[in-house]
């Protein structure tokens, strides 16, 4: 399938990216703009949140790797399918996996990419999530089904593991989708979509969840998730007798490709300005740092996954990779804080799940 972004990055466009001066000005213009906002560390400490600590680790969320038969104009990632060396290895699934089955307080998976089912041990690693009982979470971005013959039966295998599937669908029609996840996404998410409710994902009383994400395609923030959810459902319904679960509101974070689009647009200090503006403190305490670890395809260990994306590691100068993980150091760890985690304050904030107040 040719998915062809319609918005390309600084270096598609030509861009030297490695230029020193190239470098200097971006990274300038970005630093005086984050500079004339309150920092976001500042922010919380004004509300008593210094340092800003973790809850309990209840989530285990893997970055499986960055291989992707999409290139989105918006990914955090900067996932495609020019990344088959960034995949995490069998044996890093394994330390994975011995972590999740001691650590009794992690409940659930959380299995993102890329692409996670082009990396080559997936289906073995689900089934052995599922063998130990955990809740299993794989973020599909749909086309990967109708991408060929071999991901075809991805619905039964997804259905047979009861693998709670979220996946993105920023809009219900062709033009704003396409626009925004390359040609021909839309036609091929919504084919997927019908294969997934043969099978009983997204149907009421069948147990098998199937949730969509919507981002906004600009410099601005979602909607009410509510009230799309409900203009989604009727319209997909209406269009295509598709039925989901769920519907999540995420904000767009200012980083990677999406700050790329931001910088080409001028649009970054207004985008700035909206989210900082827009700071909700009802949300701090449901930020997915908090009772999250987010592991990175080589191992290594982050609070989130956009630090994930800035590597920026976790605050435990010792426990920074698997082979050093210490559940107890991890806990007492500050979270590390920027000014791009205004984004998941905004509003009613957002999360991995969607609005979080």
């Amino acid at each position: 399938m040719g998915l062809k972004p319609k918005t390309k990055s600084l270096k598609s466009r030509g861009v030297n990216l490695s230029d020193t001066f190239f470098q200097l000005q971006v990274l300038n213009g970005k630093e005086q703009t984050d500079a004339k906002f309150e920092s976001f560390a500042d922010k919380l400490a004004n509300l008593s949140y210094a340092p800003f600590r973790p809850t309990e680790l209840e989530i285990f969320q893997i970055n499986i790797g960055k291989l992707c038969n999409q290139v989105c104009a918006h990914c955090h990632v900067d996932a495609g399918p020019d990344r088959k060396e960034e995949n995490m290895d069998k044996a890093t699934l394994e330390k994975c996996l011995k972590i999740i089955s001691s650590v009794e307080s992690i409940h659930t998976i959380d299995i993102t990419g890329g692409a996670p089912e082009m990396n080559a041990h997936f289906k073995w690693f689900v089934e052995q999530c599922s063998k130990l009982g955990k809740k299993v979470i794989n973020r599909c971005n749909l086309t990967i089904i109708e991408a060929n013959k071999k991901y075809n039966t991805l619905p039964e295998f997804f259905k047979q593991n009861n693998v709670h599937l979220i996946s993105s669908l920023p809009y219900f029609s062709e033009g704003k989708t396409d626009a925004q996840r390359g040609d021909g996404v839309f036609k091929a998410s919504i084919d997927a979509l019908i294969r997934l409710n043969a099978v009983g994902y997204g149907i009421e009383g069948s147990g098998l969840k199937l949730d969509l994400v919507y981002n906004p395609s600009g410099a601005f923030l979602p909607d009410d998730q509510n009230s799309l959810e409900k203009l989604f459902k009727k319209k997909l319904k209406s269009k295509f007798d598709i039925s989901f679960n769920s519907l999540f509101a995420i904000t767009n974070l200012p980083i990677s490709r999406f700050l790329d689009y931001l910088i080409q647009t001028e649009n970054y200090e207004e985008y700035m300005e909206k989210l900082v503006n827009a700071f909700n403190p009802m949300t701090i305490e449901g930020l997915m740092c908090r009772n999250t670890i987010s592991v990175s395809w080589d191992g290594y260990l982050y609070d989130c996954d956009f630090n994930q994306m800035l590597d920026l590691k976790v605050a435990t100068k010792n426990v920074q990779h698997l082979d050093d993980f210490d559940p107890e150091a991890l806990k007492n760890r500050a979270i590390i804080l920027d000014q791009h985690c205004y984004g998941c304050t905004a509003g009613a904030g957002s999360s991995c799940g969607g609005e979080i107040a």
